[in-house]
């Protein structure tokens, strides 16, 4: 069994915990959180160890990797004090919000071979992954297009947007991994177009937005459209489509069945989708664990690494710059 310990125990927090109890080449070693009373209401659910701190984790001979679901701002600390202390880490995203920040944790972790994997679950997805391997065996031809749609079905509150970092860092960001991995390429430009919707006067406030519209270019041509908001009302939107010379692939939404009703009054009536990403995403957030224990039992490094997290940003501070200026912009002006 690979021992992880999870820091952090809010929503996802708890999520991976409890993922890690269920799976079956994982025990969950214990959690951490400088919320204590947080920790402690989990661990009376569970019966889970509460770490005191986190060198307490790093430190102990019976944790294998730790899984990071902290506040953004603590992730790049971790992450260099896991790699220093040879404690392989999978961390959510981003890894920061700030791209210095994150270039200085590379170069302080850039000697190691210690697995550090970032949480982009998405690509772990059966629907995306099947998407993606089809699409590159060549059976649609050359990718000319990639379109996502990533909606989410309501706001989020006031202190969860205090904290995000801002809808393109936050929410986009697992999009911008998505046309990484689905192109194959990476985008050479990019132009982004944001607007606010909902509740404008809290988001003129924090300065966010609630929709996005993305469009990214790869050097040899290749396009990709990401669509987002922040409120779907008809449930978690989340669909990918692929367009090559010899065809089209299509990941897509997810529902509890897929029984579809014929009346009188309606047609072609189905389920409501699933409501969020806890449920849409239950087994790419299984197999994420299943990689990351995989890495570590072989001491390999993660598909989806610490350099994929910083692309990832790289593009988000683009499309913010595109956003500013009102242009297309170039993706080697930011980095």
């Amino acid at each position: 069994m690979i021992n992880l310990a999870v820091v952090g125990c809010g929503r996802i927090g708890v999520m991976h915990a409890a993922n890690i109890m269920r799976h079956d080449e994982t025990s969950l070693a214990g959690v951490f959180d400088i919320n204590v009373a947080g920790a402690r209401q989990f661990a009376e659910s569970t019966n889970a160890y509460v770490f005191d701190s986190f060198s307490e984790i790093v430190n102990s001979s019976e944790i294998d990797g730790i899984v990071v679901a902290s506040a953004t701002e603590t992730h790049a600390d971790y992450i260099e004090q896991a790699v220093d202390a040879g404690v392989a880490v999978l961390c959510e995203k981003p890894i920061d919000l700030d791209l210095d920040r994150v270039d200085r944790c590379s170069k302080a972790i850039s000697d190691s071979v210690i697995p550090v994997q970032i949480g982009f679950n998405r690509r772990f997805d059966p629907g995306h992954s099947a998407a993606h391997s089809t699409a590159h065996s060549g059976e649609i031809g050359e990718i000319i297009q990639v379109i996502i749609t990533s909606r989410d079905p309501s706001m989020p509150p006031r202190q969860y947007l205090e904290q995000a970092g801002g809808l393109l860092r936050d929410m986009t960001i697992h999009d911008f991994d998505l046309a990484r991995f689905m192109l194959g390429e990476e985008p050479a430009e990019i132009f982004a177009t944001v607007e606010r919707t909902m509740q404008k006067k809290l988001l003129e406030e924090l300065d966010d937005h609630d929709t996005a519209m993305i469009i990214l270019r790869t050097q040899s041509g290749k396009q990709c459209i990401i669509n987002n908001s922040r409120q779907a009302v008809y449930g978690y939107d989340q669909r990918i489509e692929i367009l090559g010379t010899k065809g089209m692939v299509i990941s897509d939404n997810r529902r509890p069945t897929e029984v579809k009703r014929f009346g009188q009054e309606s047609t072609n009536c189905a389920a409501p989708l699933l409501h969020f990403f806890v449920e849409r995403y239950e087994e790419a957030f299984m197999a994420e664990i299943s990689h990351f224990a995989d890495c570590i039992k072989s001491s390999r490094t993660p598909c989806v690494g610490f350099e994929d997290g910083r692309a990832a940003l790289i593009l988000a501070e683009a499309a913010y710059l595109s956003v500013r200026e009102r242009r297309v912009v170039k993706i080697d002006e930011v980095y």
